[in-house]
């Protein structure tokens, strides 16, 4: 009986047609994982449509929601119209280039609108947006 001898070594075959696949799914994977980690801090508003739409990315957006009712939401929060101003003077005290996205709901009274924008004005607000969404 002959005996394999052992010392004899192979090459290792390296197959890099799978390990290229395995990357590309994952990269693939954490795109769309990423995608869905983007939490969106706003309330659900109808908003008008433009064909210039643009999504603001900046950390320190501050969103202003004038409601289909009235109701004006500073961050999530329902504030009367006197106190909205000390609320813009503390998120500018807090941050000079703080920047307002003014959302109204397509059914707001304009003149809503307007108030919120002319009150950001007399606060000193010199970054405001109107959120719209993209025209399709």
């Amino acid at each position: 009986m002959k005996r394999r001898d052992f010392r004899e070594k192979t090459q290792p075959l390296v197959m890099i047609i799978p390990m290229i696949d395995i990357m590309l799914f994952l990269l693939v994977f954490f795109m769309l994982s990423t995608i869905y980690m983007v939490q969106t801090n706003t309330l659900p508003v109808s908003l008008p449509q433009a064909a210039s739409a643009d999504k603001e990315t900046r950390p320190n957006v501050v969103p202003i929601t004038v409601m289909a009712n009235g109701d004006i939401l500073f961050d999530k929060d329902a504030v009367p119209n006197q106190q909205l101003a000390e609320k813009i003077h503390t998120a500018l005290a807090e941050d000079k280039n703080a920047i307002f996205v003014l959302r109204g709901d397509k059914a707001a009274r304009y003149e809503s609108v307007v108030a919120v924008l002319d009150l950001l004005k007399k606060s000193g607000a010199k970054r405001v947006s109107i959120a719209t969404e993209l025209k399709q």
